[in-house]
């Protein structure tokens, strides 16, 4: 949608065709777990509670093993670091820990951890 002074203009989005592949990103985050992230980063914990972990920050690289910075939920998901304020899904922190955008990431994991990506075809 384009938006004009006087009234907003519908453009329709054509593929022309062609069948553009993208990435499932939910279903990317229901097949990789932020355990199996968290294992291929070699992340260790120094505390945990439940399904809640804590440790040391692998993406600021907090600078003691002893560290409980970064908080991570299994069940969720979900990590957060109180030292650089980073937090997000497992794709998330495996982009920032990597160097790579989102959709890198969720191809990088996938091949990882011997899974086919998920695909999706815009037409």
């Amino acid at each position: 949608m384009i938006l004009s002074s006087t009234r907003a203009i519908r453009v329709p989005l054509l593929c022309s065709g062609v069948r553009v592949p993208g990435i499932d990103f939910q279903r990317v985050r229901e097949l990789v777990t932020m355990a199996q992230v968290l294992e291929l980063l070699g992340f260790v914990s120094v505390e945990r509670s439940g399904d809640q972990l804590r440790g040391p920050c692998p993406l600021h690289g907090a600078s003691s093993p002893r560290s409980r910075s970064f908080s991570v939920s299994l069940t969720r998901n979900a990590f957060r670091c109180f030292g650089c304020g980073r937090s997000g899904n497992q794709l998330d922190l495996w982009a920032a820990a990597q160097g790579l955008t989102v959709y890198e990431a969720a191809v990088d994991l996938c091949n990882q951890l011997n899974v086919d990506p998920p695909r999706l075809d815009c037409c």
